[in-house]
């Protein structure tokens, strides 16, 4: 991920100095997907604390937007991060995706910029790796981790003072309650690991989408335009066998908007709640298109996929 100093007032702004990886970094591949984040220990990539980050004041609980009291400006000459509050439970580790929120002040006014996360569908959940700035802050901590951290100044913006929260640590399969299964539809069955594998029933494809939620979450409902972090399998009908899945790559999840994809997965995606798993049937219209079904493209081909909604971010918010 990228970092970036935070430049407006915006809500959606203060997202940016955390969301993208820094060079070399493992996080988003060129085509958007996060990667498979190799083994590293956070608790050695938490940066050190330093006069900056000591001269900050926190005050509020942890996982509520806090108020920051300091003597501006602060000089900032390096990023610095000090623990607030310890989280408990179990410590993130390289690879894992986190919920989190962050609240931003500048270090030369002392003026608050905004804060995010602390409400639902406002950031998707990050991938955490040593070497990225998400890393770097907040190191091998556990759910409920406040901590301040201070940011130079860059070709980007004056110096920033932030607070990040650890939220809580991203399941890598859908949570939900499971439900009752519908009758006619494929089956799925999980893997340990929450990989599903997908047995069709016989007889001739149906001729329009049919969704079936097989669990379903108690998070935030996907609306139009959400961006989405998922994990999915999709299989064709004629022969039953897996044409892509994230569970193959790694079992990494990999985020899109829901305006980005083709209608069926479009419609089986809005109005279902982070947390689910939802089973979709889709004929070539809500797919890839009709015509003669051949071995380069999906077009002709009726598409079954499970899909694992793990976390939403709004379309306002992006």
């Amino acid at each position: 991920m990228r970092l970036r100093p935070l430049v407006a007032v915006s809500v959606a702004a203060v997202s940016v100095i955390l969301l993208a990886g820094c060079s070399g970094s493992t996080g988003a591949t060129a085509s958007g997907s996060p990667t498979a984040a190799p083994a590293a220990d956070l608790c050695d990539a938490q940066v050190s604390s330093g006069a900056a980050a000591d001269a900050v004041t926190v005050s509020g609980d942890a996982g509520v937007a806090p108020t920051l009291s300091f003597t501006a400006p602060i000089q900032i000459d390096t990023l610095q991060a000090k623990t607030i509050d310890k989280g408990s439970g179990t410590p993130v580790t390289a690879g894992q995706f986190i919920s989190y929120a962050m609240t931003a002040y500048d270090a030369e006014t002392g003026q608050k910029l905004g804060d995010i996360g602390y409400k639902p569908g406002q950031l998707l959940p990050a991938q955490i790796s040593a070497s990225s700035p998400l890393g770097q802050v907040l190191g091998c901590g556990a759910p409920g981790e406040r901590v301040v951290a201070t940011f130079p100044a860059s070709e980007q913006g004056a110096a920033q003072v932030y607070v990040v929260d650890l939220l809580g640590i991203v399941p890598s399969a859908a949570w939900g309650a499971e439900q009752a299964p519908v009758a006619g539809m494929p089956t799925v069955s999980l893997a340990d690991n929450g990989a599903p594998t997908i047995t069709l029933p016989g007889g001739n494809p149906p001729t329009e989408t049919q969704i079936a939620t097989l669990k379903k979450g108690d998070g935030a409902a996907v609306q139009s335009g959400d961006q989405v972090l998922v994990q999915y399998t999709g299989v064709r009908w004629s022969d039953g066998k897996t044409f892509d899945s994230t569970w193959d790559k790694g079992g990494v999840p990999t985020s899109f908007t829901t305006t980005g994809v083709v209608p069926g997965f479009r419609k089986a995606l809005e109005g279902q709640t982070v947390g689910s798993q939802v089973l979709v049937t889709m004929p070539p219209a809500d797919g890839y298109g009709e015509g003669e079904i051949n071995t380069n493209d999906l077009k002709g081909e009726t598409l079954v996929f499970v899909v694992d909604i793990l976390g939403a971010q709004t379309s306002a918010a992006q």
